[in-house]
């Protein structure tokens, strides 16, 4: 293990005395928290309690039961072993009695990805002397940032979802009645992805009519539906080089016919706008050297669809954090949901997907990701969608 060898220690500590606390206290226990495995790189999921101290000054110092010492070979720094809670309790005070720590909890469970440690854990360690802390900047800082590898990765992933989506929507689109199913797309879009060499952890959404006004629909073999004339065709997939990469999720939309009807229009063109209203707001906060908060970006696109009337049916956040987990820890684009205050900064990524779901109707949502570079955001894919895409 030497994911810790690349962790920037004096950013680190200046980040830790930023926020008074002596050290940045992990926690994991049957995978509850992702934060300790993306810093430590870690393989696998502690069955037992770990815990990590990466100090602000001095060694790191892992807190281990004896039967899973394995996976910490390599450890650049001193482990602790315990088997007995007894152990366990007289290592912990050792290590971060009286100390100030920040770890990855959230006042009230406002930002429930920032809130992964147990409660039952903190009076544990506030019992032994130990201040906890919230970790919100660090997560940004260290555990949802992308490597130069993580974004070759995630556009090479962006390019071949945006080649896929809009083949398999151009073809759909003009078999309206002719018995196609919402399962039979689904499975074209996975044969296509899979046959570029990129993975899934879960199967792309496929929603025609109706059931696109789901923002959460997953169709089942048997029950999906068969797509008519006139319907509107929702295609939401993501997928990544391999597993544990970072993925790129997109959502593209069509309809079954030459032209839509007004409403569809509309609607198209209200959801489009308020995603490009999101992302102008993160590259206006960039230029300025001031990142927007989530929150705003949140708000920016929110505007747009409750100024043309459809803000009773846009009920998600705008974005959310994307990192070595498709929905990660970093900064969401959510004042709506949450109070995401978190700054977009550099290194980090997220989608943008705002919609307007009609029940019974029809919905419609656009999705594309950003990742905010040195230089700026750079919006992937390349070539948004921009109109919808009809039967020729």
């Amino acid at each position: 293990m030497n994911a810790l060898d690349r962790l920037d220690r004096p950013a680190l500590t200046a980040a830790l005395r930023e926020l008074g606390a002596d050290g940045w206290l992990l926690f994991d226990f049957h995978g509850v928290n992702p934060v300790l495995r993306q810093i430590l790189g870690l393989q696998g999921m502690a069955t037992r309690r770990l815990f990590v101290l990466l100090p602000a000054t001095g060694e790191p110092v892992a807190v281990a039961h004896k039967i899973e010492l394995g996976p910490l070979a390599g450890f650049p720094g001193r482990i602790v072993a315990y088997a007995r809670w007894q152990e366990l309790e007289a290592a912990l005070r050792a290590v971060v009695g009286g100390k100030t720590v920040a770890m990855e909890v959230f006042p009230e469970d406002g930002v429930p990805y920032l809130d992964r440690v147990p409660h039952g854990v903190v009076q544990f360690l506030e019992r032994l002397g130990t201040r906890v802390v919230p970790s919100a900047p660090l997560v940004s800082q260290f555990a949802a940032r992308w490597s130069a590898a993580d974004l070759e990765d995630h556009r090479a992933a962006a390019e071949i979802l945006a080649e896929v989506a809009r083949a398999e929507l151009a073809r759909t689109v003009r078999l309206a009645g002719t018995g196609l199913r919402e399962t039979e797309v689904q499975g074209r879009v996975v044969e296509a992805c899979r046959g570029q060499g990129l993975v899934f952890d879960t199967l792309p959404i496929v929603g025609f009519g109706p059931n696109s006004a789901n923002p959460h629909y997953e169709p089942a073999a048997g029950s999906d539906a068969v797509l008519e004339a006139g319907q509107v065709v929702l295609l939401d997939l993501w997928a990544g080089r391999r597993a544990g990469a970072v993925f790129a999720d997109q959502t593209w939309m069509g309809v079954a016919a030459g032209e839509p009807d007004g409403e569809v229009a509309r609607v198209w063109a209200t959801v489009r706008d308020a995603r490009d209203a999101a992302i102008a707001a993160v590259r206006a906060g960039a230029r300025a050297g001031e990142p927007i908060t989530g929150a705003a970006a949140d708000g920016a696109a929110r505007a747009v669809i409750e100024a043309a009337g459809y803000g009773e049916y846009f009920v998600h956040r705008t974005g959310h954090s994307i990192d070595h987990e498709l929905h990660g820890s970093g900064p969401h684009l959510d004042g709506y949901e949450t109070n995401d205050q978190r700054r977009l900064v550099p290194g980090i990524g997220f989608s943008v997907e705002p919609g307007v779901y009609l029940p019974g109707r029809f919905g419609v949502r656009s999705e594309v990701n950003v990742h905010v570079g040195e230089s700026g955001p750079e919006v992937t894919p390349r070539e948004p969608q921009r109109e919808l895409v009809v039967a020729s």
